[in-house]
């Protein structure tokens, strides 16, 4: 896994050609989508499809979730945002409640935010001693090595943008009534802690990169260029899935 600085935050494509690559790749994911949901085909169940989504606030999260479960029914994928745990959450071990929103055999859930919390924010923001969250790399690698044991498969994105980038999203936030309620102090106050972010977030791919559940850097400086690259990983992650767990795989209609 490379550093940061060496993405390529130059590549992108029109919003033209991102509007054909969606409508492309969406028939395909659809379609094994519903192969590994056991409605076409064989109607074996297909693995598992676990889609991590992480990056830089503004990078663009929301919007790539979006294209990438519009092609399918709402029925057979589960999107789960995580924020900040409840008191009653933080009695447990922090793992705990991401657990029931994992998809099971044929399933699919794409995570906003993650475990992954744990060596970002909360190590950051100092809100759990060192010893904890340098624990938590072997203890993340642990959780999704069991899953993946299992079949799991696994899509880890993190969105990349420069600084740069994230100020002038930031600033048309600012400025739009509509959107405005997106843009926190908070946001804010975490542009001053960029370096230290990055470092963290460095430290996190070179630990938690793995055969099992490898991480994607994607340059989303482009937003178009970053939705149709997410649904290309995890449409080739899918089949790769399903041709692993000996499913028949459908020719592309």
């Amino acid at each position: 896994m490379g550093r940061l600085d060496e993405v390529d935050l130059s590549l992108r494509i029109s919003t033209d050609e991102e509007q054909r690559e969606l409508q492309r790749l969406g028939r395909r994911f659809a379609q094994l989508r519903l192969t590994a949901g056991g409605l076409l085909g064989s109607g074996q169940l297909g693995p598992p499809l676990c889609v991590v989504m992480e990056g830089w606030d503004a990078a663009g999260k929301g919007g790539v979730i979006k294209r990438l479960v519009a092609p399918l029914d709402a029925r057979h994928v589960r999107v789960a945002t995580f924020a900040a745990p409840t008191p009653d959450e933080k009695r447990h071990h922090y793992l705990t409640r991401f657990v029931d929103a994992l998809p099971g055999w044929g399933g699919m859930a794409v995570f906003d935010r993650s475990w992954y919390g744990r060596v970002l924010v909360e190590r950051i923001e100092g809100l759990t001693p060192e010893h904890r969250w340098r624990a938590a790399y072997d203890e993340i690698n642990a959780f999704e090595q069991a899953q993946a044991a299992d079949g799991m498969v696994f899509v880890k994105c993190f969105l990349h943008i420069s600084s740069a980038e994230q100020l002038r999203r930031f600033e048309k936030r600012r400025d739009d009534p509509i959107k405005v309620w997106k843009l926190t102090d908070e946001d804010w106050r975490n542009r001053t802690k960029r370096k230290a972010y990055k470092v963290a977030i460095e430290e996190m791919f070179e630990r938690t990169s793995t055969p099992w559940a490898p991480w994607h850097v994607i340059p989303a400086e482009s937003k178009s260029y970053a939705r149709v690259e997410v649904m290309r990983l995890t449409m080739d992650a899918l089949e790769r899935g399903l041709r692993d767990a000996g499913v028949p795989i459908p020719d592309p209609v």
